[in-house]
């Protein structure tokens, strides 16, 4: 496993604030090359995009081997790491996740806090442990696994069509960064965390780095890297642009 370990090394190594590592996300081998001939030094997938591409929708509604069995296909096809967004762990334990995770040969991956079985959030202590057993079995393997934290309280506050500034959620999010960290993630990911000014507060006080998703009505990439962010997603975007695109060449074909 000595080439796994040195894409570990690679990926962790990337995550420097200031100077983020840019992930536009994949979702098939095809697209993944397509990354890496760009000259991005690091693949990583979309759920969203994996799950559409299997048939199903985000949010492990998609079965855990087949989203599994995607990366695999994706990390064989790359020559550089793969990161890979594994939802909230399928349900599995953490032993059976990261051995999975280790056979096929990713770098990194995401794991949210949300539970999909109930559409809400996951406690925060409880979760921080499940994450510090996803790190002590990767430990055990002596596998460099980076783990990407991602926190869901502003995504869970825009499906909830909840009003007011996302400053008002900065609290829980910090809260649940340092809680995630101390469990050992690698960097912490408050998806849709966008309002510039809440965006940097949560950067300024959290002491590890931060992955932002780059939107439209959000800051750039140079403005991400203004603030402080180590890491740039653009999630399932890519994928849905795809298939729109394609969409409007088969109506002008029609």
């Amino acid at each position: 496993m000595t080439d796994l370990a040195s894409r570990c090394d690679a990926l962790r190594s990337l995550h420097v604030p200031g100077k983020p590592l840019l992930l536009p996300n994949a979702w098939d081998v095809a697209s993944a090359r397509a990354v890496e001939a760009a000259g991005f030094p690091v693949v990583a997938t979309t759920s969203a995009g994996v799950a559409a591409a299997l048939g199903f929708e985000d949010h492990e509604d998609a079965p855990a081997e087949e989203m599994l069995a995607a990366a695999a296909r994706i990390a064989r096809g790359v020559k550089v790491a793969v990161t890979v967004d594994a939802e909230a762990g399928y349900g599995m334990d953490p032993q059976d996740l990261v051995a999975r995770l280790r056979e096929i040969g990713v770098a990194g991956c995401n794991l949210e806090d949300t539970d999909h079985r109930t559409g809400e959030l996951r406690d925060r202590g409880p979760h921080a442990e499940w994450l510090a057993a996803v790190r002590e079995a990767a430990a055990r393997r002596e596998y460099g696994l980076v783990v990407n934290a991602r926190i869901d309280v502003f995504v869970r506050a825009a499906s909830a069509g909840a009003e007011g500034s996302q400053a008002e959620l900065v609290d829980e999010a910090l809260r649940r960064a340092r809680a995630y960290s101390d469990a050992g993630a690698d960097c912490v990911y408050p998806i849709l965390l966008w309002e510039p000014e809440a965006l940097a507060r949560f950067v300024a006080e959290h002491p590890g780095p931060v992955n932002a998703v780059r939107i439209p009505a959000g800051p750039s990439v140079l403005e991400l890297a203004e603030l402080g962010v180590a890491r740039v997603s653009w999630g399932g975007q890519l994928a849905h642009r795809s298939i729109e695109w394609l969409g409007q060449a088969l109506e002008s074909l029609a």
